[in-house]
């Protein structure tokens, strides 16, 4: 096994944590030109974007994604061996040092990760006594075994007859009939929630058992016997609507089997039908990996021939998730085009460079602005028109007002003539998609519903899109920077709803980026693009959290487990992309040629790099605080551009104003 443990050492080193520089070290390296390091990094980031104009990074998760590729072949017995024992590499190298799988690099042991690495290595083909199956078992049993581990895991294991299914919450498929007042309907948790759930209660309906042709199991990974564990559904908050739903799991429990066969087989059609509308051509349903997964196994359960072109678009669509590389492949959950785009183009423009290729890749965004599809974003604002942007490729039903707000400001900076239309019915669709408290989420508006993740189901906690401060920053932005003053009503209640969310040590949350350093960025650009006092208390409060949060070598690094209320303080190796975060933010309010900005800018100039990515291995991003991690690779590549070009650019201006909302 020489070659193998040689394999794994190299993927390995893509997850190990990189120990902090000193700043010694920094200074070494700073005294570059920094016109020459914008220069060498604009360069770079030229060289990737794609021939029609666009931008792509991988997007990495953590080991459920590639594992659970791995169940769905063995789920349907169409399994490609050679992927597989790429996947197999892949999955090695990320047991940690705690003999589990972690959610992020350097994290803590993950039982439900773990339970589905463990499971995905043995179908592959790693015998059980394997001495990193034996250290992986072991730890899974420590940690109170498969029985413990989370909702989505156990409806894994009970489609491989693993646990009987009793193991997993009520899901029953006849919520597709249920009207829109009662207390659970599928507009009321978030689209993720939404696609995920749907062709899963139709898998919970008809209780299939994959297909698993080499009979792989894992009973060994059981404290007690699966048919004997007695305590599987449990509170999943402790409070007393927990209590509630446990108990209306329980009637449903004695009730489904009563169901009349004709409601469950009109529920079933119903699904069927909401999820071929949102196939999104080749992009599958959500065009997230475990809502298409989720969506094949439903097809197959049905009965779909292999030709079928319904069936035939949900495999390619997890197949294109796929980074297959010599040596190990993984999968990702999806992929983020507009985003890496749009990205790219703000930090081109900041450097310089807006000339026609930030034309080519701004004509390119704006063709794939959703302007004709009326999505399940209108449930909840019937009378807003289309005109948002997706993350991906295609996710016609599902825009959302990060991209869209992030794209009109990119628009708006490179030609606001050439991509008025765009710009005008982009704007439109957020300014539609306001929240009552003032605040933007994601995809919905008011999802905010929060008794319902107190269900069973919800044992993740990420049912729900409610509003944010890095969502709702992102919207000032792109309305400022079109001239929107605050006497507006969107925008006035916008920034009160900024000013409640600050935490008591100055910083805001930040939702899709890790995570307070993320969050306090977005909204202090904001706040300087709406024109408010930088001055402030509570802006001040702001600035001297993030000057608090800075390391000895000059850069900042937040742990991913600041989502947990008790780590926030936690700390990482200083990383390019919360570094450029904080320099972001820090200049916004007024920090130009401060000690710590200087500091931040020695750092970025001195970090290692190469081509268009400076080098970062730590995770930078979320998709569930607390259960879900996302490494952009682009992260590393755009921002710190932004920020060193920024910085350049305001020492050379006879003011210190930022001209544009981002």
């Amino acid at each position: 096994m020489p070659q193998e443990t040689g394999l794994r050492e190299a993927v390995a080193e893509v997850w190990r944590p990189a120990e902090p520089s000193t700043m010694a070290d920094v200074v070494a390296l700073s005294g570059q030109d920094l016109d020459a390091v914008i220069e060498q990094a604009r360069q770079g980031l030229a060289e990737v974007q794609r021939a029609d104009g666009h931008w792509v990074f991988e997007l990495e998760a953590d080991a459920t994604m590639p594992a659970e590729y791995v169940l769905l072949e063995h789920f349907l017995d169409e399994i490609d061996a050679p992927v597989e024992q790429k996947i197999g590499v892949y999955l090695r190298a990320r047991q940690a040092d705690h003999d589990g799988w972690p959610l992020y690099a350097g994290g803590d042991f993950d039982l439900s990760a773990s339970v589905k690495a463990y499971y995905a290595l043995k179908l592959i083909g790693d015998g059980p006594e394997a001495p990193h199956m034996r250290r992986a078992r072991q730890a899974i049993l420590d940690h109170g075994g498969a029985a413990r581990c989370n909702v989505f895991a156990r409806v894994a294991l009970a489609l491989f007859g693993q646990v009987p299914w009793r193991a997993v919450p009520v899901m029953p498929v006849e919520i597709m009939l249920l009207p829109r007042w009662f207390p659970f309907h599928l507009d009321k948790v978030s689209y993720w929630s939404r696609t995920v759930i749907v062709p899963l209660a139709i898998l919970m309906a008809l209780k299939p058992r994959a297909k698993n042709p080499r009979g792989v199991g894992v009973k060994e990974l059981f404290v007690t016997p699966p048919q004997a564990e007695p305590h599987y559904i449990t509170n999943p908050t402790g409070s007393a609507w927990g209590r509630f739903f446990l108990a209306v799991d329980r009637s449903l429990r004695l009730l489904e089997p009563r169901f009349p066969k004709k409601t469950r087989a009109r529920a079933i059609e119903r699904a069927v039908a909401f999820i071929t509308e949102r196939l999104n051509g080749d992009g599958g349903l959500g065009a997230i990996l475990p809502a298409i997964a989720n969506s094949v196994m439903a097809f197959e359960t049905l009965g779909y021939a292999k030709d079928h072109p319904d069936l035939v678009i949900a495999k390619q669509a997890a197949r294109k998730l796929l980074v297959e590389r010599p040596e190990f492949a993984y999968c990702q959950p999806c992929v983020s085009p507009l985003w890496d785009t749009a990205l790219a183009c703000h930090a081109l423009m900041e450097a310089g460079s807006a000339g026609t290729r930030v034309r080519r890749a701004l004509d390119w965004v704006a063709e794939r602005q959703i302007l004709e599809v009326v999505g399940d974003w209108a449930s909840s604002r019937p009378n807003v028109r289309p005109g948002g942007w997706p993350f991906e490729y295609r996710n016609d039903h599902y825009p959302d007002v990060d991209d869209t707000a992030v794209i009109v400001c990119a628009l708006h900076r490179a030609d606001p003539e050439r991509y008025r239309h765009a710009i005008a019915r982009g704007t439109e669709w957020v300014l539609g998609m306001q929240s009552r408290n003032g605040g933007w989420g994601s995809f919905d508006a008011d999802n905010t519903h929060d008794f319902l993740n107190n269900i069973p189901f919800a044992d993740h906690g990420a049912l729900l899109d409610p509003p944010t401060a890095d969502l709702t920053a992102r919207c000032i932005s792109m309305l400022a920077q079109q001239g929107y003053d605050r006497s507006h009503p969107a925008m006035a209640q916008a920034l009160a709803f900024l000013r409640r969310e600050q935490e008591p040590d100055g910083s805001w949350f930040g939702r899709w980026g890790t995570n307070y350093v993320y969050g306090t960025w977005s909204v202090l650009v904001a706040l300087n693009a709406a024109g408010e006092d930088m001055g402030a208390p509570y802006v001040r409060r702001a600035t001297g959290w993030l000057k608090a949060r800075q390391q000895a070598d000059g850069g900042w690094g937040e742990s991913c487990a600041s989502y947990w209320p008790e780590r926030k303080a936690e700390r990482v190796a200083s990383t390019p992309s919360q570094t450029a975060w904080a320099l972001l933010g820090l200049m916004a309010a007024g920090e130009v040629e401060s000690e710590a900005v200087g500091r931040g800018i020695a750092y970025l100039k001195g970090a290692p790099r190469q081509g268009a990515k400076w080098h970062e291995e730590l995770y930078n991003a979320v998709g569930f605080p607390r259960v879900f991690y996302l490494r952009y690779y682009g992260y590393s590549a755009y921002f710190p551009l932004w920020a060193l070009a920024r910085h350049r650019n305001l020492l050379r201006q006879n003011d210190r104003r930022i001209a544009w909302g981002m």
